[in-house]
């Protein structure tokens, strides 16, 4: 792992890029998501305010980023609760467009 901007992923410049990012999203704006290095990206956990997914209110995961260096794309998953697993969501060209629509939302698939 690579702890420069511009070099492998995950890196610390780009985890501080997402975690300031996440600060504009559409919904649960009253929580604080952490987002931690994850095998080639990035996770971002919450805690779960809505109890959608866990009654207790404990954390959950929210997305999961992935840059894919072979064909320079960035890879978004969302966490599949019932199943316990991550779907593929979406790729993206670049990381600002992703943190756009995470930060939208716009089908609810992330911030449950």
């Amino acid at each position: 792992m690579a702890s420069q901007a511009g070099g492998m992923h995950p890196n610390d410049v780009d985890r501080k890029r997402i975690e300031r990012a996440l600060a504009t999203r559409v919904r649960y704006r009253y929580v604080s998501p952490d987002v931690r290095a994850d095998e080639a990206g990035y996770l971002i956990q919450s805690p779960c305010c809505s109890r959608n997914v866990d009654k207790a209110g404990g954390v959950i995961d929210i997305a999961r980023l992935e840059y894919v260096a072979a064909s320079q794309v960035w890879r978004l998953y969302r966490k599949d609760h019932a199943q316990r697993a991550w779907q593929f969501y979406k790729e993206f060209g670049a990381l600002h467009a992703l943190l756009q629509f995470l930060n939208s939302d716009p089908d609810r698939s992330f911030w449950q």
